[in-house]
C-alpha cells in the first residue's frame, strides 16, 4: 500500500480555494494473478477558507495576491511544496478568460512541484466539478444517469454521467457574479453575457443606476430557463447559443435529465434564498437572486434532485482528488523518462491507426509532422486504440512503424511515448525498446482515456515501478 499527497487549487470567477488530500493505492489483485494497482481511498484532510478571487481590474487577476493566499494555506496545512506528489491548479470560469490567466498560473509554479497540473478549460472543469460534487459516484452506485450543474460566479459547467461514464458536457455563461452591485442596488458592472439577456428581456439595467428586486429576478428567472433549455427540458432559444462559453462542447442529450445535482457557490445560494429575511445583496452580486430562480423554476424542480456532497468546493475537491489516474500495471518504459509535463496528445482514430499499419510508418510520420506544425510544438504523445489480442508479428510491426515515424518526426532529445487503449502496453513497449535500441527513450502505457486536444502529464513510477500517475487535461485560455 502506498499513499501520496495531492493538492487542489481553484482560482474561480468568484472564489479561490485550496485543499489537500491523501490518495492511497494498493494492489487489488489476488496472489496468483497479475498485479492490479488501484486507488483505494481519497481523504481530504485540509480545506482552506473560501476567498474572493482578488482582481486588479475587471480584466486582470491579482496574481501576487493569489500567490499570497496559496502560500498562507500551505503554511496553515503544514505542507511544503516538496511534500506534494500530484494534484491540479485549475483556473476556472471567467478567470480563465482574464488577460493574465496564464501568467497567474506561472506565479504558482513553485507550489506545483514536479507533477501538479496547471490547467484551464470549461469541458475539463465540468467533469472535475461533477466528480467533486458526488454526482459521478452517485451515477456509479445507482447505475443511472445524473446531470451535474456547477453554477459558479461566471459560468455554469454541466456534465452528464451514466454509470460513471461521461455522456455529455458543456458550459454556459450563467453565474452569480455576472452583475455586481453596491449595497443599495446600484449596478457596478455587467458582463457581456448578462447584457445579452438584459437586451432580450428589455430590462432597464445599466451601470451606475439602481436595480430593483423585480428587475434582477426577471433577469435570473431567464437564466434559470436557459439552464432548463440546456438540459433539454425546454425548446432551445437563439439566446442559449449566444451565451455558450467559448471553447466548450455543446452538451447534447444521451440520457434524460431525470436526476439533477447542483454544485458551485450558487447551489448554496439556493438554500440561503429560502429564508424570508435573506439579504439578497449580501455578496454584492446576483448570486442569491439566481439561487432563488433556479430553486423555483418549475422545469428544474420537476427533476429528482440528488444532494451534492460538495457545493462551493466541488471544483477544488475534484481538482485535488479526481484529476490523477493510474496507468495499467503491465506497462513498459525506459529508465528516467518520467516525469513529463504538458505533452500534447496526437489522438488517432481506429481508421487512422489501421492506415499506418497497412501502409507502413510514412503515413504516421506525415501525421506527426502535421500535428507538430499545427500545434507549434516539438513534442507529442501518440494516443491510439491498439489491437485486441494481437499476434507477436502484429506487435513487432506496430512497434516498428511507431518508432520509425516518431524518431524521424521528433527532435533527438524527445522521448517516444505511446498510450494505447487496449491492454498491450508491456508487449508493445518492449518491442519499441528493441526497435529504438539506445537511440531513444521510449514508453508505452495503457488504461488511460485521451481525447482530441488533450495534454498529458505522466509522473514518476509508483508502487515499485508498477504504475505511473497520469493526468489528462486541457490548456485553454481566452
Amino acid at each position: 500500500m502506498s499513499t501520496i499527497i495531492s493538492v487542489g487549487i481553484d482560482i474561480g470567477t468568484s472564489t479561490t480555494q485550496v485543499i489537500f488530500s491523501r490518495i492511497t493505492m494498493d494492489n487489488t489483485a489476488g496472489y496468483f494473478t497479475a498485479p492490479r494497482i488501484s486507488i483505494v481511498a481519497k481523504d481530504v484532510f485540509f480545506r482552506s477558507e473560501v476567498y474572493f478571487t482578488p482582481l486588479k481590474t475587471m480584466a486582470l487577476i491579482d496574481g501576487d495576491a493569489v500567490r499570497d493566499i496559496v502560500a498562507e494555506e500551505f503554511r496553515k496545512a503544514g505542507i511544503r511544496p516538496s511534500d506534494v506528489d500530484t494534484g491540479a491548479v485549475i483556473i476556472t470560469g471567467e478567470s480563465a478568460r482574464k488577460e493574465n490567466a496564464a501568467l497567474v498560473l506561472e506565479k504558482l509554479s513553485d507550489f506545483a512541484g514536479e507533477f501538479v497540473v496547471s490547467t484551464a478549460g470549461p469541458d475539463l472543469e465540468s467533469i472535475i466539478a461533477g466528480k467533486g460534487s458526488g454526482a459521478y459516484q452517485y451515477s456509479i452506485d445507482n447505475d443511472c444517469a445524473v446531470i451535474n450543474l456547477d453554477v459558479g460566479g461566471g459560468t455554469t459547467n454541466i456534465v452528464s454521467f451514466y454509470a460513471g461514464e461521461v455522456t455529455g458536457k458543456g458550459c454556459f455563461d450563467i453565474g452569480g457574479r455576472l452583475i455586481r452591485l453596491d449595497r443599495d442596488g446600484t449596478v457596478r458592472s455587467i458582463s457581456p453575457a448578462a447584457q445579452r439577456i438584459i437586451e432580450e428581456q428589455k430590462l432597464p439595467l445599466r451601470v451606475g443606476e439602481r436595480a430593483t428586486d423585480e428587475q434582477l429576478l426577471r433577469l435570473t428567472d431567464r437564466m434559470a430557463e436557459l439552464l432548463a433549455e440546456a438540459l433539454g427540458l425546454k425548446e432551445e432559444s437563439t439566446l442559449l447559443h449566444k451565451i455558450q462559453t467559448p471553447n466548450s462542447s455543446w452538451l447534447g442529450q444521451t440520457h434524460t435529465a431525470s436526476r439533477i445535482c447542483f454544485s458551485g457557490g450558487v447551489a448554496d445560494c439556493m438554500e440561503q434564498s429560502r429564508a424570508g429575511t435573506a439579504d439578497f445583496l449580501r455578496f454584492g452580486d446576483i448570486g442569491l437572486y439566481l439561487g432563488r430562480s433556479i430553486r423555483t423554476n418549475p422545469l428544474l424542480a420537476a427533476a429528482r434532485q440528488v444532494p451534492a456532497h460538495e457545493t462551493i468546493r466541488a471544483t477544488v475537491v475534484g481538482a485535488g482528488t479526481y484529476t490523477t489516474s493510474l496507468s495499467g500495471s503491465t506497462i513498459s518504459y525506459s529508465d528516467g523518462i518520467f516525469p513529463v509535463k504538458n505533452v500534447p496528445a496526437l489522438k488517432l482514430s481506429y481508421q487512422e491507426q489501421q492506415e499506418f499499419l497497412d501502409k507502413g510508418g510514412e503515413s504516421l510520420y506525415q501525421k506527426c509532422r502535421w500535428f507538430l506544425e499545427q500545434n507549434d510544438t516539438e513534442n507529442l504523445l501518440l494516443a491510439m486504440p491498439g489491437k485486441l489480442d494481437p499476434t507477436y508479428a502484429e506487435i513487432k510491426h506496430m512497434a516498428k512503424c511507431i518508432v520509425d515515424a516518431m524518431m524521424r518526426a521528433l527532435p533527438p532529445e524527445a522521448p517516444v511515448i505511446v498510450v494505447v487503449e487496449q491492454d498491450i502496453a508491456k508487449a508493445l513497449g518492449n518491442a519499441m525498446k528493441q526497435e529504438a535500441g539506445n537511440q531513444r527513450r521510449v514508453a508505452a502505457i495503457d488504461s488511460i482515456k485521451i481525447d482530441v486536444n488533450d495534454f498529458v502529464d505522466i509522473g514518476r513510477p509508483l508502487m515499485d515501478g508498477l504504475v505511473v500517475p497520469v493526468v489528462v487535461k486541457t490548456l485553454l485560455f481566452g
